[in-house]
Order: C-alpha cells, then structure tokens, then sequence
C-alpha cells in the first residue's frame, strides 16, 4: 500500500469538494481547480476528509495511487493558500517592470521581453528590486510560468548573470584566466 496515497487529506472549512465520476472539482476561497483523474483510482468523501483507494495492485494503478493523491491534495492547497514562485533577476541593466497585467523585462538583448500571463496567474514585481514572484492556485501552471521566465536568460555560470529561482545555488566556473599555469 502506497503511504502517500493511503493518507487521507483533509478538506478546511470554505473548501467544498465534488466528486462526478472521474472528474474532481474543488472550489475555495482563491479559485476553482478541477482535474480528470483515471478511473482505477476511485475517491471517497467523509467527514471533512478525502480518502483514495485503487481498484486493483498493478504496477501503474500503485503508482498511479499516490500521485493522484499529491495532485488532489495540491487543488485544494492552491484554492485555500495559493502558491508562488520567486524568481531573482541578477546582472547589469537587467530588470523587470509590470506594463498593467504584461511583465516587461531588459535582459541585455535588442528588445523588451514582454511576457502576459495566463488567467488564474499573477505576477508581481515589487518595486525597488529585481525580484518576480510569479503566484496563482494552479502549482503547475505556476512552476510552468516560472519556467518559461527563467528560460527567457538562464543563469550562466561565469558571473551568474541570468534569472534564477529564489535560493538556487549555480555552480561558478572559474574561466580561462583561472586555469593558466606556468
């Protein structure tokens, strides 16, 4: 029996859970989620608690057990607290503003890169630094966003310069200069 999938996760009071087959939807204080999931996986609801159970103990439907229960436990994370990614922009010139909804960033290329978020995300850019927090009910279409920004300049491992996730360690190369022996 799959630990994280035999857990029950519990429903807070605002959150309200339906259930219609192989569709789950869940609506909270922050939005509405819903997910089709697979029907080997069946979800009971009792008592303020979601409790899900495989129909059988092949190797899939085993796996297919705790992920389903993650993802569920996410909906209703993001409908009650939401989640947020942060993302800090590091280098000379380098900076991000918010144009009404559209984040506008100068990364050191010819042009702007204007990015517009998808519905359901937000992206905030506090001012004085050169920091995004992309934040939205959906963890992936938050981790997905954050991504696509990031992708826009990486960090590179010479002097760092680049978007990189808040915390995020990058390996440094020393360079050439490092490397000469006589």
């Amino acid at each position: 029996m799959s630990r994280i999938g035999k857990a029950p996760i519990p429903v807070p009071s605002g959150v309200t859970v339906q259930i219609n087959g192989t569709e789950v939807s869940v609506k909270g204080p922050k939005g509405q989620l819903s997910r089709t999931i697979r029907p080997e996986i069946e979800i009971e609801q009792t008592d303020g608690k979601l409790v899900l159970k495989r129909q059988s103990e092949d190797r899939i439907v085993r796996g297919l057990h705790g992920l389903t229960r993650t993802l569920i436990a996410n909906m209703v994370k993001g409908v009650t607290e939401g989640f947020h990614r942060n993302l800090e922009i590091v280098g000379v010139g380098y900076r991000a503003q918010m144009d009404g909804t559209k984040l506008v960033m100068q990364l050191g290329y010819s042009h702007p890169v204007i990015i517009i978020p998808p519905k359901g995300i937000e992206i905030v850019v506090p001012p004085k630094t050169n920091m995004v927090t992309v934040s939205g009910s959906d963890k992936q279409a938050v981790g997905d966003l954050a991504a696509y920004i990031r992708d826009r300049r990486p960090p590179e491992v010479y002097k760092g310069k680049g978007i990189k996730y808040q915390g995020e360690h990058i390996r440094r190369k020393a360079g050439k200069a490092a490397g000469k022996k006589k």
